[in-house]
């Protein structure tokens, strides 16, 4: 028996590892969801002339904003050395503007120009269409339950979701 005939037999007996959700650890599938999602969000921004972490800063300023380098790193999940490069690299593109904080002089305030949100706006309608995809086979009573149960988790964890509702 050859190594392949092998492997389909003891599949066969035992099951394919997609058949059995419970050998799977749900902590391995979100690690590959994310880096799924991670490759696919960066190639459907790109040509829109941004990063994916530049996305992801345009999402927090939209939401908050003015931010510090530092609630935009955090925010944004990035340290705050690449902060401080992806905010030069989006003032340069105009698509965000630092100004003094007019309460604290060593703070710099970040803000989102009008550039910035008309990039995010194709940015957004771009990473609605790749989630569609990404969620197509369940219903919309699913989709709901489904981001539920994220935000749950993610509050469990103390990840610091801005709604949880």
């Amino acid at each position: 028996m050859t190594k392949v005939e092998s492997q389909a037999s003891a599949e066969s007996r035992h099951g394919d590892a997609d058949d059995a959700p419970e050998a799977v650890r749900v902590a391995y599938l979100i690690g590959r969801l994310d880096r799924a999602l991670r490759r696919h969000i960066s190639e459907a921004v790109q040509p829109l002339g941004v990063t994916m972490q530049q996305y992801t800063a345009l999402s927090v300023l939209a939401r908050r904003s003015p931010q510090s380098n530092s609630q935009l790193a955090e925010k944004s999940l990035v340290s705050p050395q690449a902060a401080n490069e992806m905010v030069k690299a989006m003032e340069t593109k105009g698509l965000v503007e630092r100004r003094p904080d007019p309460h604290h002089g060593r703070i710099i305030q970040i803000r989102m120009t009008e550039a910035g949100r008309r990039t995010l706006a194709e940015c957004d309608r771009t990473v609605m269409a790749l989630e569609g995809r990404m969620l197509e086979s369940l219903s919309e009573a699913q989709r709901g339950a489904f981001q539920r149960h994220l935000k749950s988790s993610l509050k469990s964890l103390g990840a610091g979701l801005v709604d949880t509702d």
